[in-house]
C-alpha cells in the first residue's frame, strides 16, 4: 500500500524556538567551523594573540564590463589581492599589518596585479613589512632567492620566529591555487607558517614530490612568458595584441619577465614600508547660502555697522550746517 505524501507542518513551537545563524554565515561570507579552530587559543596562554595570515582575492564581477565601458577604467583597478596579519579579540579582529597588490606598482610591477606571481609578491611584501614592524627583519631574512624549494623558517638564538596560521576563507584549496602563492611568499619572507608542500604549484600527486623547477617557473612568471612566446606571438598575433596590450605598451618582452620579478623582489626587501599616497587638497566650492556667524563675529559686524551709521550721520550734519 502506497502512502500519500504528507507535508511536514511546522508548529508554533518550531518558530518560537528557531534561532537564526550568524549574519556572515547567512550571507555566505564566513566559515565559522574553520574560524573557531583558527582563533581558539590554548587555555594556559594568557593574553597571547593567535595570528592568522588572511589571503583574499577580490573581484568586482557585477557590472564589471559596464563600468569599463562607461568610465574606461582598467579591469585591474577593480580587482585586488589582500593579505593581512590578523588576530581576534572580543571587540573584533585587529589587523597588525596588511599588503595589497595595488601597492606593487611602487616596486616596479605595473602589469598582472592579480596573477600567481603577483600573489607571491604580496605575500613577500606582507612578511617583510610585519617583520620590520616588529624589528625582526634583520634576524629573519627568509629565503632571499626564490628557488621553488620548500622553505621553513628556523628559530634563531634570541627570538623565536613570528608565527601565523593560514586562513584561506571560502576558497577551494586546489593544488597551485593563488592562495598558496601568498603562503610561499610569506614563507620566503621569513614568517613561520605551518604548511605542506602538497598544494604548491609543481607538486606531482603520482610521485608525491614537489618539482622545484616548475614551482620556480610559476613564481617568476615563466608560464606566462612561455604562453606569450610559443602560443600567441607566432600563431595568433591579434590575440597577443589584445591579451597583452599592457605588456606591449610598457615594452615588456617574454624574455624580460623573470628579470622584472627579480627586481620587484629586491625592491620589496629593500623598503617594505607602506607608501602614503599623495592626495590633492580639496577644491573650494562656491557657497550659495550665508555662512553662520559666531557671537563675536556678529558683535563685531554690528559695531562696524553702527560706526558707519554714525559717520554717515556726522557727514550729513556737517553738510546741513554748511548750507545754513
Amino acid at each position: 500500500m502506497v502512502q500519500a505524501y504528507v507535508k511536514a507542518q511546522k508548529s508554533k513551537a518550531y518558530f518560537k524556538r528557531f534561532q537564526v545563524k550568524f549574519k556572515r554565515r547567512r550571507e555566505g561570507k564566513t566559515d565559522y567551523r574553520a574560524r573557531i579552530r583558527l582563533i581558539n587559543q590554548d587555555k594556559n596562554k594568557y593574553n597571547t594573540p593567535k595570528y592568522r595570515l588572511v589571503a583574499r582575492f577580490l573581484a568586482a564581477i557585477v557590472l564589471l564590463f559596464v563600468v569599463k565601458i562607461l568610465f574606461g577604467w582598467s579591469v585591474d583597478l577593480l580587482r585586488d589581492i589582500v593579505a593581512q596579519i590578523i588576530h581576534a579579540s572580543i571587540s573584533g579582529d585587529i589587523v597588525l599589518a596588511a599588503a595589497y597588490s595595488h601597492e606593487l606598482p611602487h616596486y616596479g610591477l605595473e602589469v598582472g596585479l592579480t596573477t600567481f606571481h603577483a600573489a607571491y609578491c604580496v605575500g613577500l611584501l606582507l612578511a617583510r613589512r610585519v617583520l620590520k614592524q616588529l624589528e625582526m627583519d634583520t634576524e629573519y631574512e627568509g629565503n632571499v632567492e626564490a628557488t621553488g624549494d620548500d622553505f621553513t623558517v628556523e628559530p634563531a638564538e634570541s627570538r623565536r620566529p613570528f608565527r601565523a596560521l593560514l586562513d584561506v576563507g571560502l576558497v577551494r584549496t586546489t593544488t597551485g591555487n593563488r592562495v598558496f602563492s601568498v603562503l610561499k611568499g610569506a614563507l620566503d619572507g621569513g614568517v613561520d607558517i605551518p604548511h605542506s608542500e602538497k598544494r604548491f604549484a609543481g607538486f606531482n600527486k603520482d610521485s608525491k614530490q614537489l618539482d622545484p623547477e616548475v614551482h620556480r617557473k610559476y613564481i617568476y612568471g615563466g608560464h606566462v612568458a612561455a604562453y606569450m612566446k610559443q602560443n600567441l606571438m607566432e600563431d595568433e598575433p591579434e590575440k597577443y595584441q589584445s591579451h597583452f596590450s599592457e605588456y606591449i605598451k610598457r615594452g615588456i618582452e617574454p624574455d624580460s619577465i623573470e628579470g622584472m620579478y627579480k627586481k620587484v623582489h629586491a625592491a620589496i626587501r629593500a623598503d617594505p614600508e607602506a607608501k602614503k599616497s599623495k592626495k590633492e587638497p580639496p577644491k573650494e566650492h562656491k557657497r550659495y547660502n550665508l555662512k553662520k556667524l559666531s557671537y563675536e563675529e556678529r558683535k563685531a559686524k554690528l559695531i562696524d555697522r553702527l560706526k558707519a551709521l554714525n559717520s554717515a550721520a556726522g557727514v550729513d550734519n556737517d553738510s546741513d550746517k554748511g548750507d545754513d
